[in-house]
């Protein structure tokens, strides 16, 4: 699946208070590709992870999922839509308190009303070592268990594309880095779209094509 962004922008407020979060701003994913979008707080990098990844409408312009644009249909279409094509992989984690690891993971496809793929979720749990983690609610994990726990329920689906928005940011070092070589290994091994938004450059630099937003702007400075 390849990603067309064609001239989005976002502002927010009216008339003298309006403020432009994104600017007119183009860029072609393909299918594969490993991207990393850099920039400080309030750049704009988020937004744009917002509005490319359906969890948002652009003030303008247009995203296109091959010939899908994503923004046109209805808000259910849009959210059946990103369950079964797009992986989410959020800083917070984002897990419900009141469940397991497996009840957390599987979610997404019981949303679907579809059969939970256990032959998928066993690869799953053993590609990011949860096996034994698998009963526990999020208070009886590490930060870093609790994340692993996030990229599964994001590739639980089978997505096209996972969209990471600062993946290590509550995390250590070294559990950073550990999510960081797990997102490699899950994208070289399942042949997975990841986009990746954050403000470390060693994190960027793992990337493929690396990106920098500033004010809105976006800009490619360096790809294969």
């Amino acid at each position: 699946m390849r990603i067309h962004v064609k001239d989005i922008s976002k502002i927010y407020g009216t008339k003298e208070n309006q403020v432009a979060a994104l600017q007119h701003v183009s860029m072609t994913i393909s299918e594969g590709d490993f991207i990393s979008i850099m920039g400080p707080s309030g750049s704009g990098k988020s937004t744009f992870l917002h509005l490319v990844s359906g969890l948002d409408k652009p003030s303008s312009g247009q995203v296109f999922y091959d010939k899908t644009d994503i923004h046109h249909g209805s808000d259910k279409e849009l959210s059946t839509f990103r369950r079964q094509k797009i992986g989410f992989i959020f800083q917070q984690f984002n897990l419900i308190p009141v469940l397991t690891a497996r009840e957390n993971i599987v979610m997404p496809v019981l949303l679907d009303k579809k059969e939970v793929d256990e032959g998928y979720l066993k690869e799953l749990s053993s590609l990011l070592g949860l096996e034994k983690r698998m009963s526990h609610l999020p208070c009886e994990l590490s930060g870093g268990q609790q994340q692993r726990v996030a990229i599964a329920r994001a590739l639980i689906a089978k997505p096209d594309v996972i969209f990471a928005d600062e993946p290590t940011g509550n995390l250590d070092s070294k559990s950073g880095s550990e999510v960081m070589k797990i997102l490699c290994e899950i994208r070289e091994k399942m042949n997975k779209t990841v986009v990746i938004i954050t403000h470390d450059s060693k994190i960027a630099e793992m990337a493929e094509r690396r990106f920098t937003i500033m004010d809105g702007e976006l800009m490619e400075v360096s790809r294969p």
